[in-house]
């Protein structure tokens, strides 16, 4: 069991109606930054009997829009549950069903002698809907294999932005308040000892930025809340010459240069492929990891690992076969080694502590930086790395190449977060400067309650952070930008009002 401090009382989750994403940033840094061992003490895999692993992972999502009665903010779950006809809302019990499944599937697995393992990443707006809607029934079921000691070994969340904000686009200053909001929430659902069990991070849509500043300051904000890892997608990355990854099966170090010439790094585990639902709802990954052998880093001989993630509930291959296909390969692992040796399942944090249990440093990963950061620092000497010339540079490589852009890299290349948005990010930038101006000065003064624990500033924060919810840039203009359109224009009577 972990220790932190004991003195701390339980969050509220829900305060004067909203979600508990502010007010208690002290605490919640004093759990998350610690150094003590997650999985090790109570894994029950061993590396030596171990040729090579797996991880997968379920990402669930639903957005907030103002479509309740009155223009209220809801879940769009709810409002598929409300409007059953429209579009594919049939799919609203089913999503619920799928949201809370794995409460069930965990336990029933253990029991019948398995080892199984996954890992979950559900967005702030997600938890909150549930709440709204009353499906507490949902959260206390998840709450079975997040609190329950007989269950915490199979299970590991993951942390991510509360909004479900892809990264590359978000304003800079906002980064680190989606990462703490989510964390403040999920420490007032599931409690604080879950909390400081969270080590490893999920970005929306796997989106990693590539601009040099964004990038530096997403990883900066990462370790600053206590993250030790992040999921990476396969081709979001690329070596420090330029080239496609030639170890995704092995963790790899993420290095971070901003245009002051600064460097941070992270541990990065490297999703691979694409963006395939049906890889994780038919447990490919399971089937590929037999295919691999060990692999060395440094002196030491490790399991590579081969790690996925999929929604958890879109599609009807993750509905409906994934359930079977996930006991299906547990069943297949007890009777190939027990569960326990061969090929196994592992989450991504109890893999890191073994492997470096055994004598991996992180600093002899394989090293990693956003894809096309190359042809950046190839033009700019890190003797003279000054934002001018990180910035003449991005512009000359604009000019001359026109498949250099710094808009990041997802697992839905197809598609731009970006171009055709201007209606939405333009409100959704000027939203954020807005609350800063604002907000910035106010948090410099000292006051008997802290600035980020009153009503309004955090009525005002769920606004911000809500206009940035990747969903009102996906599906065209029409009813999504809209939405955008009103979050905006509330958020700012908010900041006027106050």
């Amino acid at each position: 069991m972990l220790s932190f401090p004991t003195t701390l009382s339980n969050l509220p989750e829900i305060i004067d109606g909203l979600p508990n994403i502010s007010g208690w940033e002290t605490e919640v840094l004093s759990v998350v930054n610690h150094d003590q061992p997650v999985f090790l003490p109570t894994t029950n895999i061993r590396l030596e009997d171990v040729n090579a692993v797996f991880a997968i992972a379920l990402h669930m999502h639903q957005p907030t829009i103002p479509a309740g009665n009155g223009g209220t903010l809801i879940s769009n779950l709810q409002y598929m549950f409300e409007h059953p006809h429209e579009g594919d809302n049939h799919n609203a019990d089913p999503f619920a069903h799928c949201y809370s499944r794995m409460g069930d599937l965990i336990p029933e697995l253990v029991n019948q002698g398995c080892n199984p393992r996954v890992m979950l990443d559900y967005s702030g707006n997600l938890l909150w809907g549930l709440r709204q809607m009353g499906r507490g029934d949902v959260l206390d079921n998840l709450k079975r294999i997040t609190c329950d000691r007989t269950y915490q070994p199979y299970v590991e969340w993951l942390g991510t932005m509360w909004g479900h904000a892809v990264i590359p686009s978000t304003p800079i200053a906002d980064i680190k308040l989606h990462i703490i909001a989510w964390q403040h929430h999920f420490a007032a659902i599931f409690g604080w000892e879950a909390l400081a069990r969270v080590k490893g991070f999920s970005p929306p849509e796997m989106h990693l930025p590539n601009h040099p500043d964004a990038l530096y300051e997403f990883v900066k904000a990462l370790k600053e809340c206590g993250y030790r890892w992040l999921l990476v997608q396969e081709h979001s990355v690329e070596t420090l010459t330029g080239q496609s990854l030639t170890h995704k099966h092995l963790p790899h170090r993420l290095v971070a240069r901003n245009s002051q010439g600064e460097t941070i790094s992270i541990t990065a585990l490297i999703k691979t492929q694409g963006s395939d639902t049906k890889l994780v709802a038919q447990m490919q990954p399971y089937y590929e990891a037999k295919t691999l052998s060990k692999q060395q880093i440094d002196s030491v001989f490790v399991p590579p690992i081969v790690s996925q993630i999929g929604d958890g509930e879109n599609g009807g291959v993750m509905m409906n076969e994934f359930p079977s296909a996930f006991k299906q390969a547990w069943w297949d692992m007890v009777n190939n080694g027990g569960g326990k040796s061969g090929v196994v399942g592992i989450c991504g944090t109890e893999y890191l502590e073994l492997i470096e249990a055994a004598g991996c440093k992180p600093e002899d990963y394989p090293t990693c930086q956003p894809v096309g950061q190359h042809k950046i620092w190839e033009r700019v000497s890190p003797d003279n790395c000054q934002p001018e010339a990180v910035e003449n540079t991005i512009q000359e490589l604009k000019q001359i190449d026109s498949n250099f852009h710094l808009d990041g890299a997802s697992w839905t290349n197809h598609i731009s977060w970006v171009k055709g948005y201007e209606n939405v990010l333009s409100p959704m930038y000027q939203l954020s400067s807005l609350f800063h101006q604002k907000t910035d000065p106010l948090l410099q003064t000292d006051s008997a309650e802290p600035l980020t624990r009153q009503s309004q500033y955090r009525n005002v924060l769920l606004h911000n952070l809500l206009l940035q919810t990747s969903c009102f840039r996906y599906w065209g203009q029409g009813a999504w930008t809209d939405y955008a359109r009103e979050i905006y224009q509330r958020g700012e009577n908010l900041l006027q009002i106050n």
